[in-house]
């Protein structure tokens, strides 16, 4: 069962289109009888792994973009994640089901979706995010954010905040805006409301670097965006669901990145 919630993860994806093809001159028709030069074998195009199964027990999906597929080490790792996450689905559902039937009422199959979508496609990163959605027979679906951050120079996943000295300093760095962000959302999901107005649990800001944290970047080039994405219950009641909040890297930002990746960043 994959959730309604829509992404607008493109907000942080680098969207470059390609250059428009120049027109060239044909040349005149070879009148040559030769033979013609063997042609290199056509390579066979990386594709996008996407895995549906659907009975009466569960119902699983997972799927990655082909730029992750095209990385080998990247590739084996979403494929091992991919079968436990199968494994473990296949086991609850059956002990879902047991319980159900011992307990003498209707068991509704169990559900877990995997979606990862390129955020950012840099030369030295790629950056992907998804939203996990999740069914374990209780009263509604939930779900929640993951990302991967791939370094290609050293060849292994990061978390975000690992680019940072600490994730305090990271915080720090982007509070202000992000709670600011977050505060004229919340105002808008519900219909103008104001701190104070009867909702306490969900009032006060959140600590952006403890949510799911994406890098993105507008230039192709390096990072210069965050992404901070927030899950039903951690900013507001389930029924608001999630929010998507994204800051520009600054000053402050490029203070709290580590020496080794100061590089990696550009403030905006």
């Amino acid at each position: 069962m994959r959730p309604t919630t829509l992404l607008p993860l493109a907000l942080l994806a680098a969207c470059s289109a390609p250059d428009d093809p120049k027109a060239t001159r044909s040349a005149p028709e070879a009148t040559s009888t030769a033979p013609e030069a063997p042609q290199p074998p056509t390579q066979t195009p990386v594709t996008a792994r996407d895995v549906h199964e659907d009975n009466d027990l569960y119902v699983f999906d997972y799927s990655y973009p082909a730029a992750a597929g095209a990385i080998p080490a990247l590739k084996d790792l979403l494929d091992k994640e991919l079968e436990k996450a199968r494994a473990d689905l296949k086991a609850e559902a059956a002990n879902g089901r047991a319980e159900a039937k011992a307990n003498d009422f209707p068991y509704h199959p169990h559900s877990h979706s995997v979606e990862w979508k390129v955020v950012t496609d840099l030369p030295a990163w790629l950056s992907l995010s998804t939203l996990v959605g999740f069914y374990s027979g209780g009263a509604h679906p939930n779900y929640a954010y993951d990302t991967i951050l791939w370094d290609r120079i050293a060849g292994k996943r990061r978390a975000p905040v690992d680019l940072f000295t600490s994730k305090a300093a990271l915080s720090a760095a982007i509070r202000a805006p992000f709670c600011k962000e977050l505060d004229r959302q919340r105002a808008k999901k519900r219909e103008g409301y104001e701190p104070g107005g009867g909702i306490p649990e969900f009032e006060e800001c959140i600590d952006p670097a403890e949510q799911t944290v994406i890098l993105g970047s507008s230039n192709g080039k390096a990072f210069d965006r965050i992404g901070v994405l927030v899950a039903p219950y951690a900013a507001g009641p389930y029924a608001e669901g999630d929010y998507e909040v994204t800051v520009p890297v600054s000053a402050k930002v490029l203070a709290a990145v580590k020496p080794e990746f100061k590089g990696t960043f550009v403030a905006r």
